[in-house]
């Protein structure tokens, strides 16, 4: 469980290690700080924080090894910063577990915005007790229909279990945010989980990149925010990791179909 309002900072360079840990200390977070990758993997597990924030490059061994490893222990979310601005850097370091990357040098509200969109987003099971109630109200007005796939010559699927929804062997718990595909459990990020959320959630209707970067950021609306390429980049590099760990051919979807220019739906 990770405790919701410590943050670690694993950053080499002094300045912007105290920048840092003055928004996150104006954001309400108790701070811990390493400046470099070895004490920034053991920082996170000493202090279980719900945000890391990571430099690429550190003295040590770069951003993309330490966000290797901690996804080893950890579902804390991870935001990359760097001064390079290549994409590969980018497509590298959410492919190795971060859920969000941004280019030094950055604007302090930027940083406190990507912050505060992320913990608004549901938590793990039980980590907040208010989050916890809303997702127990959700889930008792959901509709009790749930779609339901016959596979040849097989019984039906049995009804899912309130707070849960299935799509075709994929098994999606609100409750304690799990994800199965035909009874085995995915090892999902929290930014994958709540992609795939947000496509069972919306059904046939197609989810641009758009819609889905407000998504993660919690706005409910279209409320006139900038969207970059580099956001709906990142959407597609989730994406990708999504179907991989799902075993989902884009060629021939089980789950997650392409539309073209647009974005994404659930196959049904």
């Amino acid at each position: 469980m990770d405790n919701p309002r410590v943050a670690v900072i694993v950053e080499d360079d002094q300045d912007i290690r105290e920048l840092i840990s003055v928004i996150l200390i104006q954001a309400g977070f108790e701070v811990y700080s390493a400046s470099n990758g070895a004490d920034g993997v053991e920082a996170v597990k000493k202090y279980n924080p719900a945000i890391v924030t990571l430099d690429l490059g550190l003295p040590d061994m770069d951003g993309f090894e330490v966000a290797r490893r901690v996804r080893l222990f950890s579902d804390t979310y991870i935001i990359m910063l760097t001064g390079r601005a290549d994409e590969m850097d980018t497509l590298l370091g959410l492919e190795t577990g971060a859920d969000d990357y941004l280019t030094k040098p950055f604007r302090p509200r930027e940083l406190r915005a990507r912050i505060s969109a992320m913990m608004r987003r549901p938590r793990a099971g039980g980590t907040d007790a208010a989050v916890a109630e809303s997702a127990s109200a959700e889930a008792a007005a959901e509709p009790a229909a749930i779609a339901e796939t016959l596979h040849e010559g097989a019984a039906p699927e049995a009804e899912p279990a309130a707070g849960t929804k299935s799509v075709n062997g994929l098994v999606l718990n609100d409750g304690d945010r799990t994800a199965e595909v035909d009874g085995t459990e995915l090892d999902l990020t929290r930014t994958e989980f709540d992609l795939l959320h947000a496509l069972v959630d919306g059904g046939k209707q197609v989810r641009s990149k758009s819609d889905l970067v407000r998504w993660l950021r919690g706005e409910e609306y279209d409320v006139g925010t900038y969207i970059s390429d580099a956001d709906e980049r990142t959407i597609e590099v989730h994406m990708t990791n999504l179907r991989r760990k799902m075993g989902d051919n884009p060629r021939d979807p089980r789950w997650i179909k392409t539309v073209r220019g647009v974005g994404y739906r659930l196959v049904h």
